[in-house]
């Protein structure tokens, strides 16, 4: 891998193309922070592919594509004398070094639960007035879910043995079967939001990612689908001719591979 030297030489090439785009591409002047956060989003979700692909060659472009992003907003902060990408910098060590008093202070932690609980509570001390505060609003509502769980956890609020959060999902499920028997469809679309929410915070107590989970079912889904559509048009088929008996036969082929 590369020196610091050489790292450090790397990162000093690209703000200094920052500073060259900025000033000589018509494009790039143009941009705000504004019009960069759409971007910005897409770029992060095109990561978060590469990692569940476990693309290390993709990976790193992408890594490469939010950095520079995130040079373009230093750089922009700095031509209104805001910020530039020093007092970034300085600002997240900062952080990390009040954030972590059991590695740049005298404090003892056993584990890590009580790191992120320290964590939780020296954000309250630094004038948060709710531990939910650091979950974004426009975050997708499963991985929100799963923030949400994660924060008050942090802070003791919490189910203690696993069992006790699958009897939740249990009691969730009851109370949506009862809404379904009803039929009555803002009742209904309450109690299965329960129990999506129980589920989350199952998984989040078996130590999985409830969004890589989904997100794994729909590319192995979409997968299957698409050998199906594959298959049927070997035959000369449209797949809204075929019987779901036909189409079964594919997808037990699909599950196959």
């Amino acid at each position: 891998m590369n020196s610091r030297a050489n790292q450090l030489k790397a990162f000093d090439r690209l703000l200094t193309i920052m500073d060259e785009l900025r000033e000589q591409c018509p494009w790039d002047k143009k941009q705000t922070m504004e019009s960069l956060r759409h971007l910005t989003i897409e770029e992060t979700y095109e990561l978060g592919d590469a990692i569940l692909d476990n693309d290390l060659e993709e990976i790193k472009k992408e890594v490469g594509d939010i950095l520079l992003h995130l040079v373009f907003y230093a750089k922009i902060g700095s031509e209104t004398n805001s910020f530039d990408i020093a007092d970034v910098c300085n600002s997240i060590c900062e952080k990390l070094i009040h954030r972590h008093p059991h590695i740049y202070g005298d404090v003892k932690v056993k584990d890590e639960a009580e790191v992120k609980r320290n964590w939780e509570k020296l954000k309250l001390k630094e004038g948060k007035t709710s531990v939910l505060e650091g979950v974004p609003k426009s975050l997708p509502a499963l991985v929100k879910a799963n923030r949400i769980q994660d924060k008050v956890s942090g802070v003791g609020f919490d189910w203690e043995e696993p069992e006790q959060v699958w009897e939740k999902v249990e009691e969730e499920l009851s109370e949506f079967k009862v809404e379904v028997a009803k039929n009555d469809r803002d009742a209904m679309e309450s109690e299965f939001g329960d129990v999506l929410f129980s589920l989350v915070n199952y998984a989040r107590f078996k130590n999985i990612n409830p969004e890589n989970a989904l997100e794994r079912t729909n590319k192995k889904f979409s997968k299957r689908f698409q050998y199906l559509e594959s298959k049927a048009k070997s035959l000369n088929k449209d797949l809204k001719d075929m019987t779901l008996a036909e189409m079964d036969v594919f997808w037990d082929e699909a599950k196959k591979l």
